[in-house]
């Protein structure tokens, strides 16, 4: 099939409709009528990503052949990343199997879910994909998914709280590692520290399977009273459809048809037009106004304009109301005045929205936009059902010309589906075979101590600190908990102390090893550590990253993963509110591993009672320590056998939700009596990872020492069997914690004691001092990616970003100044709106969330345990906040 020549002097866009310019046919677009008289008219829906048969049924469904904007849209809309035609069949089962659950409010099918906390509020979380975008263009990549997945959050009705980013990267060491991590990671914390948000967590995860193809999730948070939820129905016939905020420009375009659905190749650095460009103070902006329209009552609907621009937000609240819609494009402002009408449809330029409004309070959403200085637009009107009953007809037209008369939800609910055939990877049984067990291990005292140092500074396992440093943590005064703890908690209402807590969790080696189990390990460790901070899990969502769904193997991979997640959700009570699926992560023929990353919610009807990570300092005798759950010898696929012999095999731990439940109802009972003051959930690395990051929070030792039960040291040190948490409990709550853990049949094994020697000592193996450790743990990343202030001055923006060696000149100064900006625009604008105070200017010392030193909100300047922890809780009666879950028989 040829395509239309291009325009001389035109500059290609990257997106094949998009070069049939204007000025293609005498000056004129290809209109509907146009359309009509030139039925036969060759058309390039192949460069689009359209299949021969999906074309003949665009053709069917309008009954003549598209315009070149109408292709445009249908390819973008049937597109893998917006119409999900390979993976819906198979994520019905989070409905099917969806558990029974009162506090949800909106889950999948909206922009993001929304769930309950108590009578008056809520909270709506998300986690999204941007990884081509953020292998292309690292800086912009990333912050503009960061401003995504915010945007979601904001179209719910929310103020956005907060932020996470799970991300993964190929092989430390590999040069094109040193290209795009620095500039993803100056990417997320310049959006998001100019927006005032803080990040709160995530994960850093080094692979040769992501070589050429990271993974860039991100996750936000908001809240909002639950009288302000907000919907995308285009309801109301003759409401004002308002384009709100920044100009569209040509950023983006095909971004999510040509960049996000289709496999990486050598041509990808050709691709950088694709990718949008970012302005959080316009986000800001953006925010600020839709808070104060959602608070005046001044929205009938409200859709973000992200992936598929102004297309998909158009076609989408349209099909939503079952009404029609007419647009005129020539009244979107624009940063380009010569932008065709395809393009103005295609573009997905950032920090847009759009609103539905009603005739009568249109004077005041534009007084509102005016205030905030962005831009709103009246471009079009709502308009009723056809005459036979039918939904209406979206018809959008470009200077007096009809460029689209389309049905909206042909675009937005009818694209293809498809059952593509599945068949377990060929590997599969020669890979599961090859168990890590076999593999030698060490057994004397010297090479255990050896191994312990060699892991805590691999790159999996390593102080993280060098990229979590330049992420502000604590700006809006709430955060409570943040990296490097197991679960970022924020504080939602300052008068009751309710709040939420947040973890998200994947391991591609596991589901890799058995995608169905790997799936539910995912679940089970991002429940647990919800669990192990004291708050009850709720919710989930999820960001399934795969390779090509044209590969019968990925798809059975895909599929596995799903039901996994589906059937772990639906034994564990938290439902899936939404999420995201990506596909087409690999490069030529090479996927990486299956990759489902699982955010889970948790709820605290008081954040004074969370449990930190960090073992405390103490005046008298060191607390004792405990391990929750059973070890057995399970290695495969464990970061003992990757980083120590570069092997992946054999089969992943094995999971026990019902005990993850147990574990996780123990320790919110716990957390209400006082009996735990440090908590941390065993997985990678095992034991030893866990006790040497604990030390290393606050610079506390341990003496441990191993039971009698048929475990070597080696498996207790390394193992990473499911299910585990390690505590330490203050003297004269361990006979009562013990009975505890008896009640709800949670295994609880003695391992030793805190110590004021600075070193962690295994009985009858070795003594590791901790500076000894902290050198080893955290030198790994700062000899890798050099030091932050080399990192903000070559990747300050997208230019540094895209080269790496470029001279830094004095971008580092500009970042920080960005940085600082956008945290003196937060401290001015209102944030006392939804009847949620912001935090107090003169917070009492319990409840600050950074000492003047710096030092973390658990811990006062001199190390010491700060009042916050000293959990001084009432007597409870019997109430089990751990949900429906009761101690165990005798």
């Amino acid at each position: 099939m040829t395509t239309q020549p291009e325009t001389a002097g035109a500059k290609p866009t990257g997106f094949a409709a998009t070069d049939v310019l204007v000025n293609e046919f005498g000056g004129e677009p290809d209109t509907v009528q146009r359309a009509l008289d030139t039925p036969d008219e060759l058309q390039p829906h192949t460069e689009l990503g359209l299949k021969d048969d999906e074309y003949e049924r665009i053709r069917q469904i309008l009954g003549r052949r598209p315009t070149a904007s109408e292709l445009a849209m249908y390819s973008i809309m049937w597109s893998e990343h917006c119409s999900y035609k390979s993976s819906k069949v198979h994520l019905r089962q989070f409905g099917d199997k969806a558990p029974q659950n009162t506090r949800m409010l909106a889950g999948i099918g909206e922009n993001a879910g929304v769930v309950q906390i108590s009578d008056d509020l809520a909270v709506t979380f998300k986690v999204e994909s941007h990884n081509h975008p953020s292998f292309v263009e690292p800086y912009q990549g990333a912050a503009t998914g960061v401003g995504g997945i915010v945007r979601d959050i904001l179209a719910m009705g929310a103020r956005p709280i907060a932020v996470m980013d799970p991300l993964r990267f190929g092989a430390a060491d590999h040069p094109d590692t040193a290209r795009v991590l620095p500039g993803v990671v100056a990417g997320i914390g310049g959006y998001g520290n100019c927006l005032g948000l803080p990040n709160i967590g995530g994960e850093i995860v080094f692979d040769p399977t992501y070589q050429g193809n990271p993974l860039v999730n991100a996750l936000s948070i908001g809240v909002l009273p639950v009288q302000r939820l907000q919907h995308k129905e285009a309801a109301g016939v003759g409401n004002v459809v308002v384009l709100l905020g920044a100009r569209t420009g040509r950023d983006g375009i095909g971004g999510v048809s040509v960049l996000a659905s289709a496999t990486f190749d050598e041509e990808a650095e050709q691709r950088r037009p694709s990718v949008q460009v970012g302005d959080p103070f316009m986000e800001k902006l953006l925010i600020e106004s839709c808070l104060e329209l959602y608070d005046a009552g001044l929205v009938a609907g409200i859709q973000d304009l992200g992936g598929a621009g102004l297309t998909c937000a158009l076609t989408e609240t349209a099909a939503a109301a079952g009404t029609g819609m007419r647009v005129w494009l020539e009244r979107v402002p624009l940063r380009e005045a010569s932008m065709s009408p395809t393009e103005i449809l295609a573009s997905e330029s950032q920090e847009r929205m759009l609103l539905i409004v009603t005739p009568e309070n249109l004077d005041r959403v534009l007084a509102v936009a005016e205030k905030w200085g962005v831009w709103a637009t009246a471009i079009g009107e709502v308009t009723p059902t056809e005459a036979d009953g039918s939904p209406g007809r979206l018809v959008i037209s470009w200077k007096d010309y009809v460029v689209v008369d389309v049905p909206p939800g042909s675009l937005a609910d009818d694209g293809p589906v498809y059952a593509r055939p599945i068949r377990e990877p060929a590997d599969l049984i020669l890979l599961q075979a090859d168990k890590a067990e076999t593999l030698p291990r060490p057994s004397t005292g010297d090479e255990l101590r050896e191994t312990v140092l060699r892991m805590v500074a691999s790159p999996n396992l390593c102080d993280k600190t060098w990229v979590t440093e330049q992420y502000d943590r604590y700006v809006l005064g709430n955060t409570v908990l943040a990296q490097p703890e197991d679960s970022g908690v924020l504080r939602i209402d300052e008068r009751t102390g309710l709040g939420v807590a947040l973890s998200v969790d994947g391991n591609g080696r596991f589901a890799r090893l058995d995608p169905y189990e790997g799936a539910k390990l995912a679940l089970a460790e991002a429940y647990r550590n919800v669990a192990v901070t004291g708050a009850e899990p709720v919710a989930v969502t999820d960001c399934l990253n795969f390779g090509s769904p044209e590969d019968p193997a990925v798809m059975w991979q895909f599929a596995e993963a799903v039901r996994g997640l589906a059937d772990g959700c639906q034994q564990l009570g938290t439902p899936v509110t939404g999420g995201n699926v990506s596909f087409y992560n690999q490069t030529g023929a090479a996927a990486i591993h299956p990759t489902p990353v699982v955010g889970v919610l948790g709820v605290f009807d008081n954040v004074a009672r969370r449990i930190p990570m960090g073992f405390p300092r103490t005046d008298g005798e060191g607390d004792q320590l405990f391990l929750l759950g059973e070890t057995s010898c399970e290695l495969s696929g464990s970061e003992w056998a990757w980083v120590t012999h570069g092997h992946l095999g054999g089969r992943p731990p094995k999971v026990d939700l019902v005990r993850e439940q147990r574990l996780g109802a123990l320790m919110a009972r716990a957390s209400q009596a006082g009996h735990v003051s440090a908590a941390h959930d065993l997985s990678d690395g095992g034991l030893a990872q866990a006790l040497v990051e604990s030390c290393l929070r606050y610079e506390v030792g341990a003496r441990v020492a191993f039971p009698e039960d048929g475990n070597s040291a080696f498996v207790h040190l390394f193992s990473e069997s499911a299910g585990r948490a390690l505590v330490a409990v203050p003297r004269g709550h361990d006979k009562a914690f013990v009975a505890l853990a008896a009640d709800y049949g949670v295994p609880c094994t003695p391992l030793g004691v805190t110590t004021h020697e600075p070193e962690l000592e295994v009985r009858e193996q070795f003594t590791i001092p901790l500076p000894e450790l902290r050198e080893a743990w955290s030198g790994t990343l700062p000899r890798l990616f050099g030091g932050v202030a080399e990192l903000a001055g070559r990747h300050g923006d997208p230019e540094h970003a895209a080269d790496p060696s470029a001279p830094a000149g004095d971008r580092g100064s500009q970042v920080l100044t960005t940085a600082a900006a956008g945290a003196a625009m937060e401290s001015a604008a209102p944030i006392e709106a939804d009847g949620i105070p912001a935090a107090s200017a003169a917070l009492a010392a319990d409840e600050s969330p950074a000492s003047a030193d710096g030092s973390p909100a658990s811990v006062a300047a001199d190390g010491s345990p700060a009042t916050s922890v000293e959990l001084e809780i009432a007597e409870l009666g019997d109430a089990v906040p751990g949900g429906p879950i009761e101690p165990a028989e005798d």
